[in-house]
């Protein structure tokens, strides 16, 4: 039996290991290609569906494994008499469609090396990145060709594609089919973790054979096994959207899905029902913006696993989803850097879900939460959140604690600890808290400067209704009754939005920057 045959936990703890991930790929330790792994070797001339995509404006678009396949073997060629060698860089700033997936494996197949690009970055946070990874092409649509242009060298690099029809037509006529190029250990994809566009992230490089060892995510943390009807409405442009959402269900011939366009929570849903889909794994934003939308009542759903990722779902979305998706959603717990590490492993029958933790250990991974001194943390004390790796351990810059029972808990990043009057607070727990409130459907927590306290909270609130004094004391009160005494916003403030990082996260040091702009302007 090969490991995608297996569903339970305690397969998961008695089979899984290096050998039987290898067992799942055609390629080798030597040789592997993920472009093979993904498209290729499933385009076998019947028209299966690869990707599934939901298009913002109501229309959907489906693209079958021969399309993908075929496309992607004429760009490679292209490529190649385009003088473009193995290493070169490849970027690619475009929604999910035909273009999107032709460039990605199609510059796979030579070695040169996908970079694939946020739609919505602005100059300054393109031109970072351009001149960070110094692609030879950058591939766009029309909309955004203007800007690609702005961005480039000073010797006038990139070279601007717009991969648009027309760009397609001009491919017809080369091979339909491409002899790989690459090793297992060369690299495949640079990829961009989120950030602000003056903080550029370190692109984290992943070679060919990195799609073997986040398998693991994909059976454990998403539960995605041959026969799901997929989807992730997480762009591919960012980890989750591209691994988990893209790649592992390609390289398991599962049909996958996704959403191109701005993002709406009813037209998700709508295709949700539409594709029957039993298997979803999204940003914990998403399953937030469709219970406030008020609309999960007008669709049937027709799930038995759920995943997510990015951050913790709340209380109060958690209730949602029992009652509209009826079945538990797992938290999946890593970074770009160093993968998903902490699961729920859905679809297992014999794990038990517990709501609001992060789960346990994906196989061979080994996790504990650490005192400043390195000691590990007693069951419910919070402390910094340990990765061994390398053969010693290594920081997420995250805060957790766990249970009698060896499950994960998140506790916020590391630099979301308000410490107030000598007491230690969760910036995560106070704004899940406050998000059970029937008036609260955003809320972003953050320490302010307190001359007698040191730090006191403040909470950012986006509220079904007209913010008052009243219904301030009401937050507070409802907080210190549910936390503690101490654990509550002494200050309120009502917006109409708040700052999100490309991934959808509320951007607390957006919040923290700008009261220290106030700070100041004051003085």
């Amino acid at each position: 039996m090969k490991l995608t045959d297996y569903t339970s936990y305690a397969d998961a703890q008695a089979h899984a290991s290096s050998a039987a991930l290898w067992e799942v790929f055609d390629g080798d330790r030597e040789h592997l290609n993920i472009a093979h792994e993904c498209i290729t070797r499933h385009a076998d001339g019947s028209g299966r569906p690869a990707v599934r995509i939901a298009h913002a404006d109501g229309h959907d678009e489906i693209l079958s494994f021969d399309t993908i396949s075929a496309g992607a073997a004429q760009f490679a060629h292209w490529l190649d008499a385009e003088g473009v060698k193995p290493g070169d860089r490849i970027a690619f700033m475009l929604e999910p469609s035909l273009p999107f997936y032709v460039c990605l494996f199609g510059a796979m197949q030579t070695g040169a090396i996908s970079v694939p690009l946020f739609t919505l970055f602005g100059p300054d946070a393109l031109r970072l990145r351009v001149g960070d990874c110094n692609p030879s092409v950058l591939i766009t649509n029309a909309e955004k060709a203007e800007l690609a242009r702005s961005v480039a060298n000073a010797d006038g690099t990139p070279r601007v594609i717009v991969a648009d029809e027309a760009f397609l037509g001009t491919l017809k006529d080369l091979p339909t089919t491409y002899k790989p190029k690459t090793k297992a250990s060369d690299m495949a994809v640079f990829q961009y973790t989120s950030g602000t566009t003056r903080e550029l992230p370190e692109a984290v490089k992943h070679s060919h054979k990195t799609l073997v060892t986040l398998m693991f995510a994909a059976l454990y943390g998403t539960g995605i096994r041959p026969g799901d009807e997929f989807f992730c409405p997480s762009s591919p442009a960012w980890g989750h959207g591209l691994w988990h959402g893209t790649l592992a269900p390609l390289a398991m011939g599962v049909t996958t899905g996704t959403f191109a366009g701005r993002f709406d929570p009813v037209r998700l849903m709508k295709a949700l029902d539409d594709f029957k889909i039993t298997n979803m794994s999204a940003a914990a934003t998403h399953y937030r913006m469709m219970k406030n939308s008020g609309k999960g009542g007008d669709f049937t759903f027709h799930f038995d696993k759920l995943s997510f990722t990015g951050e913790p779902i709340d209380p109060g979305t958690l209730e949602w989803i029992d009652e509209y998706f009826k079945v538990p959603a797992c938290s999946m717990y890593g970074t770009t850097e160093i993968g998903v590490v902490l699961v729920n492993y859905p679809g297992a029958k014999d794990f038990v879900v517990k709501p609001g933790s992060l789960g346990k250990a994906v196989p061979g991974q080994k996790l504990e939460v650490h005192r400043p001194d390195g000691t590990v943390c007693d069951p419910g004390e919070i402390g910094e959140l340990m990765l061994w790796r390398g053969g010693g351990w290594m920081t997420t810059k995250d805060r957790a604690k766990t249970d009698e029972d060896g499950y994960f808990y998140h506790c916020g990043r590391a630099d979301d600890v308000i410490i107030s009057a000598g007491w230690t607070m969760s910036a995560v727990e106070i704004e899940n808290t406050m998000l059970r409130h029937d008036n609260v459907m955003e809320c972003g927590v953050i320490g302010v400067p307190d001359e007698k306290r040191g730090q006191v909270v403040k909470a950012f609130v986006v509220a079904n209704c007209e913010g008052s004094d009243t219904l301030t004391k009401e937050l507070q009160e409802f907080t210190r009754e549910r936390l503690a005494q101490h654990e509550f916003p002494r200050i309120v403030e009502y917006v109409d939005e708040l700052p999100k990082n490309p991934a959808g996260k509320v951007h607390r040091k957006k919040l923290r920057d700008l009261e220290a702009e106030r700070a100041a302007a004051s003085q």
